[in-house]
């Protein structure tokens, strides 16, 4: 039986600058996929200042590692401010909302956990 690779918007064995995935757009959030698969996703985002993602809930658990800027994220109700260089777990089935406080970029890292 063969096995199944996951859909992947880029190489494997090649080194990648993050923060250089997607660029800034006056007034927009931009979006790239590295990875998805079935046991979750890779994406890069560029947020330009003001710009924001509205109050939602996912199944997953989700981990943002912030590459420039600065964002703040409601987490449960609880607003927590992130910056370049932080990560901040958003666990799944949990409300959250992001915005950027000024232009940011995150790697977004979603991934499916074992009910339980």
């Amino acid at each position: 039986m063969k096995e199944k690779k996951p859909d992947s918007a880029v190489a494997g064995a090649t080194p990648l600058p993050l923060a250089e995935l997607t660029q800034y757009q006056e007034g927009s959030i931009v979006s790239r996929t590295l990875l998805q698969g079935e046991a979750g996703t890779l994406t890069v985002f560029s947020f330009d200042a003001g710009q924001a993602l509205s109050e939602h809930t996912v199944p997953y658990n989700a981990f943002i590692q912030v590459l420039d800027g600065q964002a703040e994220i409601v987490i449960g109700g609880t607003p927590v401010t992130v910056k370049s260089g932080e990560i901040v777990l958003m666990p799944g089935g949990i409300s959250h909302k992001v915005k950027a406080v000024q232009r940011f970029k995150m790697l977004l890292t979603m991934f499916k956990t074992p009910a339980g």
